[in-house]
C-alpha cells in the first residue's frame, strides 16, 4: 500500500485532502501518481508539472511502471462505479486497455518492475508475469490489511519482501505442516518482525530475516535489489539488511518514542535512506561505503577467520528452496540449522561485542549500535501523512504530503543537518484543492 493511500479510508483523524485517494513516487522517483475522486494524473517531480490527467471515475491504487506509459488502476472503495477487486492495466499513450482482472476481494496494494506485477490482498499475493499476465504464484500470507511489502525495482535482481506469516526458523518446530496451520490461523497482533524474502524470478522462498522482535510495519527494497530496509511498529530503529543473505549492514535510529513509519525509500545509488514517520519530520540516514563505517550506523563485520553468518543462520548465498515457506524450514530442521544456529549466533555477537571493547553484553551493544540520522527535515503542517524520496538529479528531498502538496527541500550531501524547504506545489486541480482538508 501507498504510503498515503490509508490517509483518507482509515485516519480522518489525520489532515488529508479529501479528494486525493491516493499518492505515489514511481521506482525512479522521477514521477508521482496521484488518485482522486474524479480519476488519476501523472506529475513530473523535476521540473514539477503535470503530464497526463484522466477523469474516469475514482481510483484508489494508481501505479506506473518506471516512465513509461503503462499505468496499473484500482478502483476506488465505497465510491460508485468503482470495484477495488478490478485491476485495470493500461497504456497512456495509446489510451487503450491492455488487461482487467477481478480479484476475490480488495486490492490493497500494486508493485512492478520490468518482468513482475505483484498484487497484494488482504491474505494472498499474487504474483504475474507482466509481458502476457501469466499468473506464476500465489502466496498465502497472514492477515495484511496494511498490504505490507516491497518488490525490488530491478526486474533482474527481483525480490518480494513481507511480514513472515510462520514462526521463525531459529524456534522450536513440531513440523512445518503444523507450524504453518498455526501461523496462518493466529491473529495479526501475534506476528512477529520476520520477513520472508521471495524470488520472483525462481518462486521459491530465498531467506527470512529476523528482523525486529515487534511486528513489521515498512519495508523497502532498493534500485538494484542488494538491500532491504525494515520497520517495526515501534518505528524507534530503522534496520539494512542484504538481499539474498540477510547479513545486517546498518543500524540507525529514527528517534526514542514511538511513531508510526509512513514510507522508507533509498536514493538511486544506495547511499542514503530517507525515512518519515507521524512525527512530522523527515530523517535522512546515510550509508557508507568502507569497511571502517561505524560512525554511519554499519556493523563491524566478523574477522576474516570468522565464518560469515547471517541472522537467519543461512549460509550468505544460498539458493532457494523448492515448495515455500514449509520446505525452507524442513531443509532448516533437516540440515542441522537449528542446532547450530546458537553456535553461529554466538560466534556473531561476540564479533560484534568486540568491536564495541569486548565488555558490553549484547542488549547494551544494540542499544549503542544505532547512529542518528545525517540529515532531517520538519514538515510545513503537523498532522498529515507524507511519502519521500530523493532525488536522483538533484541534491533534493522531495515530500508527497497527504494534504495534496508537493515539497522540495535542499540537503547538503557533504555536511548534511537540516534541510531547506526550497519549493512547494499543489498535486492537484484547483477545483479539488478548494475543498478543504479533513482534520
Amino acid at each position: 500500500m501507498s504510503a498515503l493511500t490509508a490517509t483518507v479510508t482509515e485516519a480522518m483523524a489525520e489532515r488529508t485532502n479529501s479528494n486525493m485517494l491516493f499518492a505515489n513516487f514511481n521506482q525512479d522517483f522521477s514521477c508521482i501518481s496521484v488518485g482522486t475522486r474524479k480519476g488519476y494524473s501523472i506529475t513530473n517531480c523535476d521540473p514539477f508539472g503535470r503530464v497526463y490527467t484522466m477523469n474516469d471515475g475514482a481510483r484508489g491504487i494508481v501505479e506506473m511502471l518506471f516512465c513509461t506509459s503503462l499505468i496499473a488502476l484500482v478502483g476506488a472503495a465505497d465510491q460508485p462505479q468503482s470495484s477495488p477487486r478490478k485491476l485495470q492495466i493500461v497504456n497512456t499513450k495509446r489510451q487503450s486497455m491492455i488487461c482487467e482482472l477481478l480479484f476475490p476481494s480488495s486490492i490493497l496494494a500494486v508493485k512492478l518492475n520490468r518482468k513482475t506485477l505483484v498484487i497484494v490482498l488482504e491474505t494472498e499475493i499474487y504474483i504475474y508475469d507482466i509481458s502476457n499476465m501469466r499468473l506464476l504464484h500465489v502466496i498465502e500470507t497472514t492477515q495484511n490489511p496494511e498490504a505490507i511489502c516491497a518488490l525490488s525495482p530491478s526486474a533482474d535482481n527481483s525480490y518480494l519482501a513481507y511480514p513472515s506469516p510462520v514462526p521463525s526458523p531459529t524456534a522450536p518446530l513440531a513440523s512445518g505442516t503444523s507450524a504453518m496451520n498455526s501461523a496462518l490461523s493466529a491473529s495479526a497482533t501475534s506476528q512477529s518482525g520476520d520477513v520472508l524474502l521471495f524470488s520472483t524470478r525462481s518462486l521459491t522462498v530465498a531467506n527470512v530475516i529476523q528482523a525486529h522482535k515487534a511486528p513489521i510495519s515498512f519495508l523497502s527494497i532498493n534500485s538494484t535489489g542488494s538491500i532491504l530496509a525494515t520497520a517495526s511498529d515501534k518505528g524507534t530503529v530503522i534496520r539494512v539488511w542484504s538481499i539474498p543473505g540477510a547479513e545486517k549492514l546498518y543500524q540507525f535510529r529514527r528517534g526514542t518514542r514511538e511513531a508510526k513509519i509512513y514510507s522508507m525509500n533509498f536514493n538511486t545509488v544506495s547511499t542514503l535512506l530517507a525515512v518519515s514517520s507521524a512525527h512530522d519530520t523527515v530523517h535522512i540516514f546515510k550509508l557508507g561505503r568502507g569497511k571502517d563505517s561505524s560512525s554511519n550506523g554499519k556493523l563491524s563485520s566478523p574477522s576474516p577467520s570468522s565464518e560469515s553468518v547471517d541472522t537467519t543462520g543461512t549460509a550468505e548465498g544460498s539458493g532457494g528452496v523448492d515448495g515455500g515457506y514449509e520446505a525452507f524450514i524442513e531443509k532448516k530442521k533437516n540440515g542441522g540449522v537449528s542446532s547450530s544456529l546458537k553456535r553461529r549466533s554466538l560466534q556473531y555477537t561476540k564479533s560484534l561485542s568486540y568491536s564495541m571493547g569486548g565488555y558490553l553484553p549484547n542488549t547494551i551493544t544494540e542499544m549503542w549500535e544505532p547512529s542518528r540520522d545525517f540529515a532531517f527535515l520538519r514538515l510545513p503542517t503537523s498532522g498529515a501523512r507524507c511519502a519521500v524520496a530523493l532525488s536522483g538529479t538533484m541534491p533534493q528531498v522531495m515530500v508527497i504530503s497527504s494534504e495534496g502538496y508537493f515539497y522540495s527541500y535542499n540537503i547538503d550531501l557533504e555536511n548534511g543537518g537540516e534541510c531547506s524547504l526550497m519549493k512547494q506545489y499543489s498535486l492537484l486541480d484547483s477545483g479539488d484543492d478548494s475543498s478543504g482538508l479533513a482534520e
